[in-house]
């Protein structure tokens, strides 16, 4: 009996232990997030996706695929139904592309916002949202393969032009062109390096010239320097100068004003005396050339006028018989 008591207990425990191990995986496993389902509207290939494959706005997970149906509404057109978390920002402006796991080629949705209409989407199981799906890299890369491989093409045209034999004569040309313009440019070394070597003196000396400038240079702006000195002097001698040259302009003035005051009235009278004597020696001329007998004679009397004693009346002329 006891054998059969601890073989009950036993089996007991381990059913209870394997019910409490189920229930706290259930537990910890179960996901509690409250999801939102969305569709999203396929135009272009979907290879790659599954159901359960992830769901990632920018590369955070926000979700898993539900279902991929063909829509019947319009042919060629693929309906994906996502579940997203709640709190994901989905906003009219929100899209969707298809990105792939590394090398595996597993795909998932990846979700982004242009942000032009940063208003809420709202979805509902009874009335579900459509987000766009736009094409991915490796569809766009699909779409435009036909425009690279002509590219390419023409690429490769032009490297075969430019490994042409015309090409490579005038490379070859090119290359010898420049080997012998570093030929030259060494024997321009080597003819150069005399003069090198005698660049350090030269530039000791110009070291030594320019402490020597800069020490003249000095002693001429010391303010106790021959330089300023004599500039002083020069200075004080233009001073005296512009004082003489002051001096003498007053002393001019002066003089002007004595010569016209003083000097002019009295040559004004002297011209006029000359002018009297010169008037005299000219009546006197006059009286000598009419008459000559006046300079021995003296002048002779004028007749006695009207009034003065001698005057006689002139006799009036007899008039003459018809």
């Amino acid at each position: 009996m006891e054998n059969k008591s601890h073989a009950f207990w036993t089996g007991l425990f381990t059913i209870v232990l394997v019910l409490a191990i189920a229930f706290a995986v259930f537990f910890f496993n179960v996901d509690r997030t409250v999801r939102v389902p969305y569709d999203l509207i396929a135009r272009t290939n979907v290879t790659g996706l599954f159901t359960d494959a992830s769901v990632r706005y920018r590369g955070l997970g926000v979700g898993k695929v539900q279902s991929i149906r063909f829509d019947k509404a319009h042919p060629g057109q693929i309906r994906i139904r996502i579940l997203v978390d709640q709190n994901a920002p989905m906003t009219h402006s929100t899209f969707a592309t298809l990105g792939f796991q590394g090398v595996t080629g597993i795909a998932f949705v990846q979700l982004d916002d242009t942000g032009k209409d940063p208003s809420a989407l709202p979805s509902s199981a009874q009335n579900v949202a459509e987000v766009p799906m736009r094409p991915g890299l490796f569809e766009q890369l699909q779409e435009r393969g036909d425009v690279i491989l002509k590219r390419f093409e023409r690429l490769s045209e032009d490297a075969d032009k430019f490994l042409s034999d015309d090409v490579r004569v005038q490379l070859l040309d090119t290359t010898k062109s420049l080997k012998n313009a570093a030929d030259g440019i060494a024997t321009l070394t080597n003819q150069v390096s005399p003069a090198t070597e005698h660049l350090p003196q030269t530039l000791k000396q110009l070291d030594r010239t320019l402490a020597s400038t800069n020490t003249l240079i000095q002693n001429l702006n010391r303010p106790d320097g021959p330089f300023v000195t004599n500039l002083n002097k020069a200075g004080n001698a233009a001073d005296q100068a512009a004082a003489a040259l002051t001096d003498m302009n007053e002393s001019l003035r002066n003089v002007t004003a004595r010569v016209g005051f003083e000097a002019l009235p009295r040559l004004y009278s002297f011209t006029d005396d000359v002018g009297s004597a010169a008037r005299s020696v000219d009546r006197a001329a006059d009286a000598f050339s009419t008459n000559p007998r006046s300079v021995l004679f003296g002048a002779p009397r004028k007749s006695p006028g009207p009034g003065e004693p001698g005057f006689a009346w002139p006799a009036s002329p007899t008039p003459t018989a018809h």
